[in-house]
């Protein structure tokens, strides 16, 4: 009978565990357009969702379009009205895998790793592979990486008369702290 229930009481914690994400609801997005000589064309999103199933190394992210903050607000008009066109098309989402990650073996030194997934923009959705530093921090998991994508990947047109002072390849600087979240 005590067998019984210490193998109950076991499959129960292990119920548990494979349940627990991580998750942030404050993570950073930073891109930035700009070509030397003109004005910086750069936005920051600080209210990113950003997942990770740490027993996968499954992760998924959420950014709202309408989030990022530009300088200049007729920038940001801009950007939302004539380039993302935030109404139609409201949110980035982006969902992969870390590959060979082991939260067991993540230190307070950043360790490298690789991240494959899709990132879903403006209707249009491409692979993307990136290099990425994570580590462990004080309230759970640190991941940083920087990635670029050219607009016209993802049908965003650059009007010919703003084509110089705008550049098709955008760069992405990504930002996250994840804490443990019990569902």
């Amino acid at each position: 009978m005590k067998k019984t229930i210490l193998i109950a009481m076991l499959c129960f914690c292990a119920i548990g565990v494979s349940q627990e994400k991580m998750i942030s609801k404050s993570a950073k997005v930073i891109f930035e357009a700009s070509v030397p000589s003109f004005e910086e064309v750069k936005a920051v999103n600080q209210n990113v969702t950003f997942v990770l199933n740490p027993a996968t190394g499954e992760i998924a992210s959420l950014a709202l379009m309408k989030g990022f903050q530009f300088k200049v607000a007729l920038m940001e008009e801009h950007f939302n009205e004539n380039y993302i066109e935030s109404d139609q098309y409201p949110k980035a989402v982006f969902k992969g895998k870390i590959q060979g990650f082991d939260l067991q073996s993540l230190t307070v030194n950043p360790k490298d790793f690789i991240i494959k997934g899709k990132l879903e923009l403006h209707g249009k959705s491409r692979d993307i592979n990136t290099a990425a530093k994570i580590s462990r921090s004080p309230s759970g998991v640190s991941i940083s990486c920087n990635f670029s994508v050219n607009a016209s990947d993802f049908n965003i047109e650059i009007p010919n008369l703003v084509k110089s002072k705008l550049s098709n390849k955008i760069n992405i600087q990504v930002a996250a702290v994840l804490e443990t979240n019990r569902q």
